[in-house]
């Protein structure tokens, strides 16, 4: 197998169990989580949010059912990332690395994923394309 392919299953798995584990969490230790987001400021309705998104995002990369789908559910998870990479680099408590680390993976599933995967993503930058892009059957018009 591929190294581009390894690295894409691998990193896609890993980050898919950050966020089955997260989901968990937040189901299963509600007040210990409205608790870190009080701390932090963010309103305790977002955690309902979060559980169907932390839940959502892996099925939607995982089955790629639609591409754009995929794309969006990695969109979604590169923000939330991020903002939970900010929050506690800001909150200055140290627990930003499992943040960072889910981070690194999701970036590198994106980039492998066309590796992969049978339909290719148009949004993966060219020099990490593994499939060429069908052309659009659009025709521009003749000016």
């Amino acid at each position: 197998m591929p190294m581009r392919k390894i690295a894409y299953w691998a990193s896609t798995a890993l980050l898919s169990l950050i966020y089955a584990g997260g989901a968990f969490a937040y189901l299963t230790q509600r007040d210990m989580v409205e608790e870190g987001f009080i701390h932090f400021g963010f309103p305790a309705y977002l955690i309902t949010v979060l559980i169907v998104a932390k839940i959502a995002a892996p099925i939607a990369i995982l089955t790629r059912a639609s591409v754009l789908l995929s794309d969006l559910a990695y969109a979604g998870m590169f923000f939330h990332l991020l903002l939970a990479v900010s929050a506690h680099l800001n909150a200055a408590d140290g627990g930003f690395a499992p943040a960072l680390v889910g981070l690194v993976l999701l970036v590198i599933s994106f980039l492998t994923q066309n590796a992969a995967r049978k339909r290719p993503s148009p949004n993966v930058p060219g020099a990490l394309r593994s499939h060429e892009l069908q052309p659009s059957s659009r025709t521009s018009p003749s000016v």
